[in-house]
């Protein structure tokens, strides 16, 4: 997954494998601030589970605009910054 942030969002992408549906991947905000993405290729046995967690600075991020668009097997999720979040730190992203 790759994070790439503007003054005005953060935005996390990566490329899944070639038979993952919209259906087979999950996005869900948690408490403190972060972000839980699974995709799941149910059909596979291997090479079939992604997971990461991504960790924002809570003052950085409005959780409440958080968007995920899946197209030709690549996920992006945008996430709006808060005004003055520019010298907080980048967000974590945790491969699990």
């Amino acid at each position: 997954m790759r994070l790439h942030s503007t003054p005005a969002q953060h935005t996390l992408a990566v490329l899944l494998p070639e038979g993952l549906a919209p259906e087979m991947v999950t996005v869900s905000a948690k408490k403190g601030a972060r972000l839980a993405v699974v995709a799941d290729l149910w059909h596979r046995e291997h090479d079939s589970h992604y997971e990461w967690e991504v960790v924002f600075s809570p003052a950085d991020v409005d959780m409440m605009s958080v968007r995920a668009v899946f197209e030709g097997g690549q996920l992006m999720i945008h996430v709006r910054r808060r005004p003055g979040g520019e010298g907080l730190p980048q967000p974590l992203i945790f491969s699990q």
